[in-house]
């Protein structure tokens, strides 16, 4: 596997963080742990890992990289140490709005006085609210019942997202497909049936599945 040395080391980067904090590093903590001067030049790079089979990226899911490899220690000091951020402005103060369905659709529970303070690096695009699993249909995405999901408010997704979505006023947590005549939502879960949305259904994106925290148990 010809990697160069700046790839090597973010590899150990990577590697580093899960096996510190169980998630990868952002594109934009890899930008800044490596003086790139924007996400690109991260980007470039995670391209050039996936390509060589060092890793793997998962569509539509925040911090979506998978080691498959194991990386070699890092050949060089990092460019310069990344400044420790202010927790401050690091924090969000998330609002828990309720279940959503990984399995079939459930009837909407929305509304509730439960606040959650996280760490904003968690998650990517910044969320908007919080809602609680119920059910493992996207347990093969790493989510599972009982998790807190943050959503980004949005009524746009592109297919290959994973989308928390409204049913005839029930809400799911789903992989997006966008066909030229049709609606699906696929779970991650071979036991369970993709959703087809008929013409005649009331169907909405609420928002973007951004990243999630697992309450202890």
């Amino acid at each position: 596997m010809q990697l160069t040395d700046t790839q090597r080391d973010i590899l150990a980067l990577i590697a580093e963080r899960i096996e510190a904090e169980g998630v990868p590093p952002s594109q934009t903590e890899i930008a800044r742990a490596f003086g790139f001067a924007g996400v690109r030049g991260a980007q470039y790079h995670l391209e050039a890992l996936e390509a060589a089979g060092a890793i793997e990226r998962v569509p539509g899911r925040a911090r979506g990289i998978r080691l498959r490899v194991t990386p070699e220690a890092p050949q060089r000091k990092l460019p310069f140490d990344p400044p420790g951020p202010d927790p401050a402005e690091e924090a969000l103060r998330l609002p828990v709005l309720g279940q959503v369905a990984a399995g079939a659709p459930i009837g909407a529970d929305i509304g509730s006085d439960d606040y959650v303070v996280l760490d904003r690096v968690l998650f990517s695009p910044s969320p908007d609210y919080l809602l609680k699993v119920k059910g493992d249909s996207m347990r093969d995405e790493g989510i599972f019942d009982g998790d807190l999901i943050g959503v980004h408010r949005t009524p746009e997704a592109r297919s290959g997202q994973i989308v928390v979505a409204r049913i005839d006023e029930e809400i799911t947590v789903k992989l997006l497909k966008l066909g030229r005549d049709r609606i699906r939502l696929l779970p991650r879960n071979p036991d369970y049936a993709p959703i087809e949305v008929l013409p005649e259904q009331d169907f909405a994106i609420e928002g973007l599945y951004c990243g999630l925290v697992r309450p202890n148990r």
